[in-house]
């Protein structure tokens, strides 16, 4: 080693260093001022619990911070040390204080403490560090509070509005006031008034609100992190920099250290290990190096076939403990890291085989897939703040799992199930019931004997919506109706059509008539059909189609809105039965009734309401589908939306042929033996049973004040340990698993709660699956000393065996009894039962009660307190799952309980069992139903992952894996699989998040090379950094480091690179320092060390979709605003056809969204409103936080405006579009948010819009003259519309003089590109897409017309001409490609192949300007098919090569296209010289011939550009000299 250094070192001695390495930097900041610590920390606590925040606000109230003297470094490790303290963890280092650290990294919650802040900025007097809001009313003195709490009372004043982001001090009953508090509880000035509120909020006085209120606030700004940024290499062909010399600031104050990695095969981190005495040689070895190899070599096609191969062999070739940083550098530095490298046979040779278990997983070649203990993370996203609430959730999953003494392989088999408590939508009710009569049997009736008997007849290919017709029931319609009912006569025509048309259907009717025993046929048609269809089957043995006819014919015959009438029933018989004596078939001794109280008994027990019910296999039809008009259509829909069910049951073996189909349908998940919508709508609440339980001494008998005091989980906990020994069941419950664990909260002294207990203990009879609870919450009570009911439940449950138990309570608060010992006909004792210890429970009756029954308190206290019931209501705590409370008429019946059951099990419970039962935990009966009980609660509590966790488990791992450990296996839960390409832009944004997640989670991590081979181009043309660290840093003076930031450090020098950042989605983000051009950097010709630019995140964006509930399209054309009060308007946008999508600026706060004044508000109204912060009519919604916003607004038109039209058309001329998503994709830009100039005036003062946009400093110095030249020329008033996405800081700053000095107005109108729009990955290519796909959307509706000018326009002629120009009914003009330049012939691609085909005659249009009419634009939705288009083309990447012409002529069909004059656009490349000199408008287009660089093309061609460069050049530095004389 010692030779080869010294012989390398002597040989770069005497080589002359080319200089020092260069970086670029990059970073970004929030728009407002930094957020303490200590606040951010307290909404992390809040996302635990409500309890948790206000322990955490105790524990910084108890530090006494002395707020303004503290460094930062110090108030960063209080508020840590407080959530320490807090959370109670041993480890200091423990998961929560880990991702605690990573959050404050993030700032996550810096967006809700500005909100915070914000809304106390609004309503707040000024000059006080914390003040009281007391029902509108605000005052800064705590002594005036309670005279404020007695004024607002008396006069009734409704509180301020609350939010649920709020803080409200919990645990207490408080009374009709309520009083918001806005400070900062790391203030002095806090304490005092905390506890003021916090005592009055205990006595009952008042509701306590907490907000965060930071009057003194530093200037810093929030440094952010959690976004990428990309350094591409871009194309040399044509010289897109501009010659001007930048002046820089000197702002270079970054770190510039680097982590060691390997470096052309020398690992300097090793090499300085082994030889300490060689650090300077290995220094400056390594610097020589790092120099000589930054720079990007060419190469040949066949060089990069194996680069992806050749990029896992570097990586797997180095120390183990280092591949992770090594991977990290190869794939972030892709286009430097390329090197020729031989990949070892058994390297690919594994990375192949593991391959193909990927393909199983429908994981391609080069595809990436990021597991976290199975759950998917979405690789293209990268949402750190969407992750760190997953890894917050995973966290306390674990934690819970812990709780209950689950570790290792039990837990993951925890964490890995699937467990449902979402109930669907649409239940689907159990129709194997003996009252219904089926007309037809498709398996046995001789009209279906020629249909194909085999089930697999269902996978034949066919069209779509083709009804299978296979000799198998598989499809059920069943009719439960009232058979004398008005509509009955059009369901039994339906019916008849299904079957006269061979619609694979079997029909069912369940008939509801008169039960009674008393019931003549005589006098009641509905008993008078039932007798007689009956009597018609039986005559027409096993003939199904002549019982049908019959049927069917009573219905046909009847006159035109006729009831049916006995008189009727009685002609149709004799006419049909001559023969028969219609007295006997409906008279009162028929022997034709069997079936007659059937269907009262169907509906009675399903819960089926009204006179008309119609079921498809089991699903009930809706109101709609009901409709005379809807059914047909309903039951065919609703047939070929099973039929998918029934195909994969028949292909995957679940269903043979022999297979009973309404069985196999009627046991699915889902379906229920009861309609109840208090179970079946009833929302997921859970509650925990995870916290601490008193155990010891503790009674709750005796220590009912100490049960109060303590924290609704351990209220719960003790609760259950309570009730553990008290439960009832079918049997012994000390002998089987119950996996239902029922707790009934109810007062049996009244007759509504003894009806339900009494219900629940009949369902448990019979039920093996569940064990009940009683929990009592008496009405008052002072009166349960005297009760009578309680006593006697409590003395069975405590001193009689379960069964006797049982029976005993189920016959005492049996109604006939119980209303007996009210009355006094009967004592208790009159109810024993046999076997009951009658000694035992008379001396438990004999206690007093003040000993007995103590624990009524706690258990109406948990009542309230926990579940929040008023006294006396009744609910059922199924598995930890409320439902309740129940209104006071509500009765649930026994079926009802077996719903609950039969939902639970099958949806968790049942799954549950079977893996409790695998973990071979060694427990007893009742400790395993507690453990079911317990773990269904947890793991339901948990947010839902929109994917069920995977098992990617490929077969080798020994030579293509990058495998790190956990520092503690033992303790780690955690496991990172992810499978990569190293070679990908994916693998350049997911590394460094698996790389702190290793470091955070201290996560055992694998990482699976899944590389391409066969490679024709270079694979990543991109350096990239992902911004994000494990926990903050700090300098030595204690104050927070720079960063985290995006250092490209070593880049090449000879390259042209564009920066450009890639933020999460919501965020709106602008350069808003940056001296040099971030489009064109080429380092090499840069003089400072530091190539700098600083971010900022201007705006977060609120996404929404809106829908006209009259037509359920979206309402094109609506205008929304939002604005900081009803009142005000901040920003709008327009609503467009695509997905209703609208889209908003916003920043931290409150907001409110209105109909924009005007046609809007004129013609639409809001009628709801869904993911916002309100409730009624006002839309307010709380932007609060980082992650994205999405809202969804239903409007209707009011009703004397049906006929309105936003966009002045008749809708008859718009045209429709085809079926599929994309008629109905929206988008919307932020236009009219710009300079607060006044709205464009369609009439009155002629303007002239101009729209343009540019990326880099030369593109901008080309629009600067285009906009001279445009002035030069037009005599209208001009506004000029500039994409403020890519424009540099100094056009932003520039632009306001040059208006002012030539008398334009401008606005700079913004949009973040939609999520569900496909994303363009090159900047210039993302750029032509703004050109053309967001023209309806960018400007106000009262902009009709706007002309589209390129940047490196020169302008002769006045726009208004242009403007002005008739375009015959199109939406847009363009002019078309010149064609007399007949040497550039070879370059016109449109002349031939599918261009010339398509465009079958049509002239090719280039880009460069065009007019477009945008009333007719928005009128046809060309934005919309424009969008619809693009989203089909762009699937594939070789299509679009232009995209901004290719697109609008590959919709000239669709979209038509005004063919302007060709003096409109003259360009060099393209049109003869000769024609210059009538040229409109003349173009810097590229030359593919020449390469002529833009610059020299100017001053060659255009006489006038010089003149205008010099004029601009010279007003710009006299701007440059007025503010440095200003500052």
């Amino acid at each position: 080693v010692y030779m080869l250094i010294y012989m390398v070192l002597s040989f770069f001695i005497i080589r002359t260093c080319e200089g020092e390495s260069k970086s670029i930097i990059a970073s970004l900041r929030s728009n407002w001022n930094s957020t303490p610590f200590i606040l951010e920390t307290s909404e992390f606590m809040a996302t635990e619990s409500s309890e948790i925040f206000w322990k955490y606000v105790e524990t910084i109230v108890d530090f006494d911070l002395p707020h303004q003297a503290l460094s930062s470094r110090t108030l960063y490790e209080a508020s840590v040390k407080a959530a320490h303290l807090t959370f109670n963890d041993d480890d200091l280092n423990s998961q929560n204080i880990r991702l605690l650290k990573l959050s404050l990294s993030l700032h996550t919650y810096s967006p809700i403490v500005e909100m915070f802040h914000q809304l106390a900025s609004v309503n707040g007097p000024s000059g006080c560090d914390l003040f009281f809001d007391v029902h509108g009313q605000t005052t800064c003195e705590y002594t005036e509070v309670h005279g404020m709490i007695k004024s607002a009372k008396q006069q009734t004043r409704p509180p301020s509005t609350l939010f649920k982001q709020d803080h409200i001090y919990p645990g207490f009953k408080y009374d009709d006031s309520t009083v918001i508090l806005y400070g900062n509880i790391a203030s002095l000035e806090f304490k005092q008034a905390h506890d003021l509120l916090k005592r009055l909020a205990k006595l009952g006085e008042t509701r306590y609100i907490l907000r965060h209120f930071i009057r003194a606030r530093p200037d810093d700004k929030v440094h952010l992190s959690g976004y990428g940024v990309e350094l591409a290499m871009k194309s040399t062909e044509y010289k897109a920099a501009d010659d001007s010399v930048v002046k820089d600031d000197g702002a270079s104050a970054f770190n510039m250290e680097d982590g060691e990695m390997e470096i052309d095969g020398f690992n300097f981190s090793t090499l300085s290990r082994n030889h300490p005495d060689m650090s300077k040689g290995l220094a400056d070895l390594r610097k020589y190096l790092m120099e000589s190899t930054n720079e990007v070599q060419p190469m040949k096609i066949w060089q990069m076939q194996d680069l992806s191969f050749q990029a896992a062999a570097r990586v797997l070739n180095a120390e183990k403990s280092d591949q992770l940083k090594v991977l990290k550098d190869v794939s972030q530095n892709f286009p430097t890291r390329v090197r020729q490298q031989n990949v070892a046979d058994e390297l690919r040779n594994e990375i192949k085989q593991n391959q193909r278990s990927f393909e199983q997983q429908d994981i391609e070649p080069g595809q990436a897939l990021f597991l976290l203990n199975g759950m998917q993370i979405d690789v293209e996203e990268t949402d750190m703040f969407k992750l760190l609430d997953m890894l917050r959730s995973e966290g306390k999953l674990i934690d819970g799992l812990r709780k209950l003494n689950l570790n290792g392989n039990n837990l993951q088999k925890a964490m890995k199930l699937n467990v449902n408590p979402e109930l669907s939508d649409k239940q689907i009710l159990d129709i194997r019931d003996p009252s219904i009569i089926w007309v037809n049997d498709i398996e046995s009736d001789e009209k279906y004997r020629r249909w194909p008997g085999n089930l697999h007849e269902l996978l034949r290919p066919a069209f779509p919506g083709t009804l299978r017709r296979v000799r198998k029931n598989m499809f059920h319609l069943v009719f439960v109706v009232d058979p004398t009912h008005a509509d009955i006569k059009y369901l039994v025509d339906a019916a008849e059509i299904f079957w006269a048309n061979d619609v694979p259907v079997r029909i069912g009717f369940s008939f509801l008539v008169d039960d009674s025993e008393e019931v003549d046929g005589e006098n009641d048609a509905g008993v008078a059909l039932v007798r007689a269809y009956n009597y018609a089957k039986d005559e027409f043995v096993d003939d199904n189609e002549k019982s049908f006819n019959f049927l069917t014919g009573i219905y046909k015959s009847l006159q035109e809105d006729s009831p049916l009438t006995v008189k009727h029933i009685k002609e149709r018989l004799k006419l049909k039965f001559k023969s028969a004596d219609v007295s006997d078939i409906i008279g009162s001794s028929s022997e034709f009734d069997s079936s007659r109280r059937l269907g009262k008994t169907f509906q009675s027990r399903t819960a089926l309401s009204g006179p008309i019910n119609v079921l498809m296999n089991g699903l009930l039809l809706t109101e709609d589908e009901l409709s005379e008009e809807a059914l047909e259509q309903a039951v065919l829909e609703k047939i070929i939306e099973e039929t998918p069910v029934l195909q994969r049951a028949a292909y995957m073996g679940d269903l043979g042929n022999d297979g009973d189909i309404l069985e196999f349908l009627m046991t699915r998940n889902g379906v229920v033996p009861r309609f109840n919508n208090r179970i079946l709508s009833a929302d997921s609440k859970f509650f925990t049973f995870l916290g601490t339980a008193q155990k010891g001494n503790f009674s709750l008998n005796k220590d009912y004040a100490r049960f109060k005091e303590l924290a609704n989980p351990e209220k719960t906990a003790t609760l259950a340990d309570q009730l553990s020994k008290l439960y009832l069941s079918k049997t012994d419950s000390s002998k089987y698993v119950r996996p239902i664990t029922m707790w009934l909260v109810a007062d049996v002294e009244t007759e509504s709660g003894r009806s339900f207990v009494y219900s629940a203990l009949k369902h448990v009879k019979s039920s093996s699956q569940s064990r009940v609870a009683i929990v009592h919450n008496p009405v008052a009570l002072e009166d349960v000393m005297n009760s009578k009911f309680i006593k006697a439940v409590e003395a069975a449950v405590t001193t009689q065996q379960n069964n006797h138990a049982r029976n005993f309570i189920s016959k005492l608060l049996k109604p006939e009894n119980a209303m007996k010992i009210i009355s006094g006909e009967q004592s208790i004792s009159d109810l024993y039962v046999g076997g009951m210890d009658k000694d035992r429970f008379e001396n438990a009756m004999n206690l007093d009660p003040k000993v007995s029954l103590g624990h009524v308190s706690a258990h109406a206290e948990w009542a309230g307190s926990v579940l929040g019931l008023a006294a006396g209501q009744n609910a059922v705590l199924v598995n930890g799952k409320l439902i309740g409370p129940l209104e006071q008429s509500e009765v649930f019946v026994a079926d009802d309980f077996l719903l609950i059951e039969v939902l639970m099990h099958s949806g968790s419970a049942e799954k549950i069992q079977e893996a409790v039962k695998s973990m071979q935990l060694q427990l007893s009966p009742p400790q395993e139903s507690d453990l079911i009980m317990k773990l269904t609660s947890h793991l339901s509590i948990q947010p839902k992952s929109e994917s069920s966790r995977r098992d990617i488990s490929p077969p080798f791992h020994s030579h293509s894996v990058v495998e790190l450990n956990s520092n503690n296996p033992d303790q780690s839960s955690y496991d990172i699989l992810a499978v990569l390409d190293p070679a990908s832009a994916i693998a350049q944004q997911i590394i460094p998040v698996i790389e702190v997640l290793h470091k955070v989670l201290d996560a055992n991590v694998k990482i699976y090379m899944n590389c391409r081979d066969k490679l024709s181009d270079m694979p990543v043309k991109r350096f990239y950094r992902f911004v994000l660290e494990p926990e903050l840093t700090f300098k030595v003076d204690n104050t927070v480091s720079d960063g985290p930031l995006a250092k490209f450090s070593d880049m090449p020098s000879k390259s042209l690179l564009t920066l450009t950042m890639h933020p999460p989605e919501g965020w709106m983000v602008e350069a808003v320092r940056a001296v040099h051009d971030l489009d064109n950097i080429k380092l090499g010709e840069i003089k400072t060390k530091v190539v700098a630019v600083e971010y900022e995140l201007e705006h977060l964006v609120l996404e929404g979709h809106a829908r006209d509930l009259t037509t359920g399209q979206p309402p094109r054309g609506l205008q929304f605003t939002l604005g900081a009060t009803n009142n005000t308007v901040a920003v709008d946008t327009i609503v467009m056809a695509n997905l209703g999508y609208f889209q908003l600026k916003a920043s931290p706060g409150v907001w409110h969204l209105n109909l924009r004044a005007g046609k809007s508000q004129d013609i639409y109204e809001i009628v709801s409103h869904e993911n916002t912060d309100s409730s009624g009519g006002d839309v307010v919604v709380l932007m609060d936080s980082f992650k994205s916003k999405v809202i969804n607004v239903k409007v209707a038109k009011k009703l004397d405006k049906s006929d309105a039209s936003l966009l002045e058309e008749e809708e008859g001329e718009v045209q429709k579009e085809e079926g599929g998503i994309w008629n109905s994709i929206t988008s919307t830009l932020g236009g009219g948010g710009g300079t607060k100039g006044a709205e464009v005036k369609s009439n009155g003062t002629d303007v002239i819009n101009i729209f343009s946009l540019a990326s880099g400093h030369l593109y901008e110095r080309l629009m600067r003259i285009m906009m001279l030249s445009v002035m030069r020329h037009t005599r209208s008033n001009v506004k000029f519309w500039v994409l403020k996405n890519y424009i540099s800081p100094q056009f932003k700053d520039f632009i306001p003089h040059m208006a002012k000095e030539y008398g334009f107005e401008y606005e700079l109108v913004q949009y973040k590109w939609p999520r569900w729009l496909r994303q363009q990955t090159e900047k210039q290519r993302t750029m032509w897409g703004y050109k053309i796909l967001f023209l309806d959307v960018l400007f106000p509706l009262n902009v009709e017309k706007i002309i589209f000018v390129d940047a490196d326009q020169i302008v002769r002629a006045d726009l208004k001409e242009l403007r002005d120009l008739d375009l015959e009914g199109n939406p847009y003009g363009y002019t078309p490609f010149c064609s007399d330049r007949t040497e550039m012939d070879g370059f016109r691609f449109w002349k031939g192949g599918y261009w010339a085909q398509h465009l079958a005659g049509r002239k090719y249009h280039i880009s460069a300007i065009y007019v477009v009419d945008l009333k007719k634009f928005r009128q046809i939705a060309a934005g919309d098919r424009l969008r619809g288009q693009y989203q089909g083309l762009s699937q594939d990447p070789n299509s679009l090569a232009n995209l901004d012409q290719d697109l609008p002529n590959n919709m000239i069909h669709q979209v038509g296209i005004k063919s302007l004059p060709q003096e409109w656009l003259w360009c060099a490349t393209w049109c003869s010289d000769d024609s210059l000199s009538s040229a409109k408008t003349i173009d810097l287009c590229n030359n593919p011939l020449t390469k002529e660089p833009k610059l020299e093309a100017a001053v060659r061609l255009v006489e006038e550009w010089p003149k205008y460069d010099n004029e601009i050049k010279e007003l710009q530095a006299k701007f440059q000299s007025e503010k440095e004389n200003s500052t």
